[in-house]
C-alpha cells in the first residue's frame, strides 16, 4: 500500500500500511468536485492522532474555496474493524490548518481513513454559495440556451407542426416523429416500417406518467432542466434501456454513481444489476466492501435486500467479499 487515495461517488478512502508513533504522513492528491484534496496525519503523542483535510493550494481553491459538509472516519485495518467517526462537519476549507480532527486512538501500523462529502459548495468572495454535487456539467451541455434549442423548445411546448401523439398513463403529449427517430433507433424503426404507430401517428407509453414522459421529450429536444432530470432519473433510465438511448443511459449511470450514499446503495446495486450498468455496479460493490460502508447499512435493510435481490447478484457480492484483498 502507498499513499494513493481511492474514490467512489462522494467517498474517498486512504489505506495506510505503515504508521507508527511520532510520525507524519501526507496522502497523494485526490479529486472530488472541482478540487484536488489531501489528507495528512500527525501523531505527536501516544494518545492522539491528528487528521487534516484540505484542498490543494491552487488558483481554483483560492478564487472558489470549497464550503464542505462531510463526515470523517478512521478505523483499524484488521479483520475485526473498530471505528472512530467524527460529527458532521461544515467548514470553509482553504488551507491545511482550517480543519483538524484529533482522534483519541492508539492505532498504529495499518489503518484506514475515509471522508464522505455530504455536500460541496463553491464559496465565491461575493455571492451565494452554490453546490457542485451532483455535477451537472454533462447535462448542461444538452440544455444550453442557444438560439436553435430555444426554437426546439418552442416546437415542443407549442406543438408547432407536431405530427405525433403520445399517450401516457395520465395524459397525452404532442411531439415530432423526426426528433424521436433521431434520438432512438426503436422509435425510428416504429415510424420507418409499416407498423401501427406509423399509420396512426400515435404511440402508447403506458409505463410513464405525463410528467416523466415530458422530461424524456425535453431530453430529446435538448431543453431538460437539472431538477427535472434528477426527479425522474430512474424512470428515464428505464426509458433509455427500453428505447435504446445510449447517451441517456450513460448520463443516468454517471449521475447515480455520483449520488451513492449509505441510504441508497442497495437500491442502486439492484438498478445496476437489472439494467446491466457495469460501472455503477462496480462502484456500489466497492462502496460497500472495499470502502467498508456495509457497516453503515441497517440489518433490516440488508435482510430485505437479500430476500428480494437476484440470486446471481448475491453470489457476486459474496465472491467480492471472499476475494477482496485483505490489508489487515
Amino acid at each position: 500500500m502507498g499513499d494513493r487515495v481511492e474514490t467512489v461517488a462522494r467517498l474517498a478512502q486512504w489505506k495506510i500500511d505503515n504508521f507508527g508513533f511520532s510520525s507524519h504522513k501526507k496522502s497523494d492528491p485526490f479529486k472530488v468536485g472541482i478540487w484536488n484534496w489531501y489528507f495528512s496525519i500527525v501523531r505527536n503523542s501516544h494518545r492522539y492522532l491528528y487528521i487534516h483535510l484540505f484542498p490543494e493550494p491552487s488558483r481554483v481553491s483560492k478564487e472558489q474555496p470549497p464550503l464542505a459538509r462531510f463526515i470523517l472516519r478512521v478505523s483499524n485495518a484488521g479483520s475485526s474493524r473498530s471505528f472512530h467517526i467524527s460529527p458532521v462537519q461544515e467548514r470553509l476549507l482553504r488551507t491545511h490548518d482550517d480543519f483538524v480532527w484529533p482522534v483519541d486512538t492508539n492505532f498504529v501500523g495499518r489503518f484506514i481513513i475515509d471522508v464522505e462529502f455530504l455536500d460541496l459548495k463553491i464559496c465565491p468572495p461575493n455571492g451565494e454559495a452554490t453546490s457542485v454535487l451532483p455535477s451537472d456539467g454533462n447535462l448542461q451541455s444538452f440544455a444550453c440556451r442557444s438560439s436553435s434549442l430555444r426554437c426546439l423548445s418552442r416546437m415542443l411546448d407549442d406543438a408547432i407542426h407536431a405530427d405525433l401523439t403520445i399517450i401516457t398513463v395520465d395524459g397525452t403529449l404532442r411531439a415530432h416523429k423526426a426528433v424521436l427517430s433521431a434520438s432512438s433507433p426503436v422509435f425510428q424503426s416504429m415510424f420507418h416500417h409499416n407498423l401501427k404507430e406509423k399509420e396512426s401517428s400515435t404511440i402508447q407509453i403506458e409505463d410513464m406518467s405525463l410528467e416523466s414522459c415530458m422530461a424524456l421529450l425535453c431530453y430529446f429536444y435538448g431543453t431538460i432542466k437539472q431538477e427535472d432530470f434528477l426527479k425522474h432519473r430512474l424512470i428515464l433510465l428505464g426509458a433509455a434501456n427500453k428505447y435504446d438511448i445510449g447517451s441517456l443511459k450513460d448520463l443516468c449511470e454517471e449521475s447515480l454513481l455520483e449520488d451513492l450514499n449509505s441510504g441508497n446503495v442497495l437500491e442502486m446495486l439492484n438498478e445496476a444489476w437489472f439494467y446491466q450498468l457495469h460501472k455503477l455496479k462496480k462502484g456500489c460493490l466497492a462502496y460497500l466492501f472495499e470502502f467498508g460502508k456495509i457497516y453503515d447499512i441497517k440489518d433490516d435493510e440488508i435482510n430485505n435486500f437479500f430476500q428480494q435481490a437476484d440470486r446471481e447478484l448475491i453470489l457476486e457480492m459474496f465472491q467480492d467479499v471472499l476475494f477482496e484483498p485483505n490489508i489487515g
